[in-house]
């Protein structure tokens, strides 16, 4: 037995080396191809926003890079003159049972056309003293803020957040995936859903609800809890969604 398998691994040794020194010689001449990384959303110095169809795009050395153009709008930017905000995708292309994307709400909108979107129209209006834009006039530079969530008080915009009382990822969750288009948008727009914070106290609460976050200013409790049931209130939420947060109300207020 033993001689009838040195005699068939004799007969097939040549066959065998072929293969892999073809192997071989074939890994040598293919060139491994890896899949390039989609090109980052660029916020250049001046607070523009430039994906790759931005004639701009390859001469902004400078800049902050974004993983979308919404993203970049989110943290302060703004598009270039002539260039539209991209929508949030349709109801259509979301179920309630598809994971949450930042997209399926529209970004900050400049619905009266005066170059000013809705985050810099926001600390315009709640600024407590002078303001100043930048040169274009479309974005809020300077004022003075108070800070609800921490009692800070603010005089460079550039260190604030718009932040989403009722977070987007927290409403999909919670009955906003079956919304359509248009209600999600004027969700993520709405001035009573919004409040001009610490950037860094907006990225710690994240997409929390007020059950596993509250601002560090306790004095600001109650009035963070009711106007979080107002929102909830106003919009289409779930019934047992609403009741969890009057608990948590009538608890802090």
């Amino acid at each position: 037995m033993q001689r009838i398998t040195h005699l068939i691994a004799r007969a097939y040794k040549p066959l065998l080396t072929a293969v892999i020194v073809s192997a071989a010689l074939l890994l040598s001449v293919t060139p491994i191809t890896v899949n390039a990384q989609t090109s980052p959303v660029k916020m250049s110095n001046s607070k523009i926003c430039h994906d790759t169809s931005s004639p701009y795009y390859e001469r902004t050395k400078n800049f902050k890079a974004y993983d979308s153009i919404t993203a970049c709008l989110d943290a302060g930017g703004r598009l270039p003159k002539g260039q539209k905000a991209p929508r949030a995708r349709s109801s259509s292309e979301f179920s309630s049972s598809s994971e949450y994307s930042r997209s399926a709400f529209a970004g900050w909108l400049d619905e009266d056309g005066d170059c000013l979107n809705t985050r810099h129209e926001l600390l315009l209006e709640l600024s407590t003293g002078p303001t100043t834009k930048s040169s274009d006039g479309c974005r809020v530079v300077r004022g003075r803020w108070n800070d609800p969530y921490s009692g800070t008080v603010f005089f460079d915009s550039s260190k604030m957040d718009v932040d989403h009382l009722v977070p987007l990822a927290w409403a999909w969750r919670n009955g906003a995936s079956s919304w359509p288009e248009s209600e999600r948008d004027r969700f993520a727009n709405d001035p009573i859903n919004l409040f001009a914070v610490s950037a860094s106290l907006n990225r710690s609460k994240g997409a929390q609800g007020p059950d596993s976050w509250l601002p560090p200013n306790e004095k600001f409790h109650c009035q963070y809890v009711t106007r979080f049931y107002r929102v909830l209130l106003k919009y289409e939420f779930p019934e047992d969604v609403r009741s969890r947060a009057k608990v948590i109300m009538d608890s802090k207020c």
